[in-house]
């Protein structure tokens, strides 16, 4: 593990060879309600079930607020998707805007347990005082992939014949197909031409 920033109260530990990105928050939940701390933020998180893992680097503040911490930052990671229209694999990059608010599970100056809010999906810091961004950035970046990514801006897909990746190769199969209700009219229109 790597200790980037601060003091051993005010840093973040970035995960070398871990999938996760935590920060000490024990400090920030002492301090007066609006106090703000910046991080910069670095470390892998698995996005999809076929990713290896993904960098996620940006920066973070949080502030004090009156039930926890609120998370508000940019980071950039990316993600391995599937080709909307030619279905290879490839990399996709990923901005994302992230605000969340952690709420503590244990008071920072008593040590006993806190009730936690009754909402489904909320984050929580844990007893350690940790605070982990890895499900927030898992999540915020799901929601950023678009629903047909694309790997260039100019996919060619797939031939609807042959199924041959068209971005790699040509293939001989006839782009133009007819309809077959319309084929004794097209039948028509060529014997037409022939006698014109």
């Amino acid at each position: 593990m790597t200790l980037v920033g601060g003091s051993a109260y005010n840093r973040l530990v970035v995960a070398t060879s871990g999938v996760f990105v935590e920060i000490n928050v024990a400090q920030v939940l002492k301090a007066p309600i609006g106090s703000t701390r910046n991080y910069e933020v670095s470390g892998v998180v698995n996005i999809t079930a076929s990713d290896v893992g993904s960098t996620a680097h940006g920066g973070v503040r949080l502030m004090r607020t009156d039930r926890g911490i609120l998370v508000k930052g940019m980071l950039n990671t990316e993600a391995e998707v599937s080709c909307g229209r030619c279905l290879s694999l490839f990399r996709y990059p990923l901005v994302l805007n992230i605000e969340e608010e952690y709420f503590p599970t244990i008071d920072v100056v008593s040590g006993t347990s806190v009730s936690v809010l009754d909402e489904p999906g909320s984050f929580t810091i844990d007893e350690h005082h940790m605070l982990d961004l890895t499900e927030a950035i898992r999540q915020y970046a799901l929601l950023a992939i678009p629903m047909k990514p694309l790997c260039l801006k100019d996919c060619a897909g797939l031939c609807p014949t042959c199924g041959r990746n068209l971005n790699l190769q040509s293939c001989g199969c006839s782009s133009e197909q007819v309809d077959p209700r319309w084929a004794a009219l097209t039948e028509l229109a060529n014997e037409r031409k022939g006698t014109g």
